[in-house]
């Protein structure tokens, strides 16, 4: 899903899950890039008009939440090591150093 906002980022995973907290820091980011008030009051809006996973689908919708994006290759690489797996050419060729 290409977001409304692809250049702003908004990261998800291992930060605060409350909705208001959720909420805030996406609010932050559009003020951050300039978003008029009037869209601001869109997403709000949108985001506040159902349940959590509305929200979530919301956030996702509006701007860029992929890890992937905000991750360097050299952090991936670490949690690899740290998980003490190893890549093999294909899906099935993974293996654990254990």
């Amino acid at each position: 899903m290409n977001p409304k906002y692809p250049e702003i980022n908004v990261q998800l995973v291992g930060e605060d899950g409350n909705a208001f907290s959720i909420i805030g820091r996406v609010v932050r980011a559009l003020r951050g890039a300039q978003v008029s008030s009037q869209e601001i009051a869109s997403f709000q809006d949108e985001a506040t008009s159902g349940d959590y996973n509305n929200l979530l689908m919301t956030v996702m919708k509006w701007v860029n939440t992929d890890n992937e994006n905000n991750n360097s290759d050299e952090e991936l690489e670490i949690e690899l090591e740290d998980d003490k797996w190893q890549e093999g050419n294909a899906e099935e060729d993974w293996e654990y150093e254990g």
